[in-house]
């Protein structure tokens, strides 16, 4: 199985390319969802479906973050995608994951034996950022594709036990 460029960074320096490819597709997203907001009128109460039909329009996957006592799971579908082409950057709060679009033609068409008329077999590019509630120890996040699906395992960072009060001595 081939591996999964897997980027680890010791600071959430917003200025790597991850952070600024992400970004842009968060913009977009904000835009799209505010239109749909104004299509029904600016009403109460569905600004998340709003934002979520707006990631849909956009080809993100379908995601899932999972949190458990030691570690966080992320899981995110994506079909038709080789581990080659995944990058994903590992930050102490974030993990961004990339792949890149692509279109995929039959072999007979790609020798000159056919014409295609149309062709359905792509995939687009994905650029989406997730954020954790807490640190993560980048140094432990570990990532397989396997069936179409991402599967990130991001450690908790462990929390400095508490100091212990010393008395001054008089």
């Amino acid at each position: 199985m081939s591996e999964i460029n897997l980027e680890r960074v010791a600071t959430d320096d917003r200025t790597l390319p991850a952070f600024a490819e992400a970004e842009r597709m968060f913009e977009q997203i904000r835009r799209r969802a505010y239109e749909l907001c104004g299509l029904r009128g600016f009403g109460p109460g569905r600004a998340l479906d709003d934002w979520l039909a707006a990631e849909r329009e956009f080809s993100w996957p379908a995601t899932e973050l999972v949190e458990r006592e030691q570690d966080f799971v992320l899981s995110v579908a994506l079909p038709g995608v080789e581990p080659a082409d995944v990058a994903l950057t590992a930050t102490p709060r974030a993990l961004v994951i990339q792949t890149k679009a692509r279109s995929e033609r039959s072999d007979e068409a790609r020798k000159g034996e056919a014409r295609v008329h149309w062709s359905e077999f792509r995939s687009a590019g994905v650029s989406r950022r997730v954020e954790f509630a807490r640190d993560i120890d980048v140094d432990k996040v570990s990532a397989t594709l396997k069936n179409g699906v991402l599967r990130v395992v991001a450690r908790k960072l462990e929390r400095p036990s508490q100091p212990t009060p010393v008395a001054a001595a008089a």
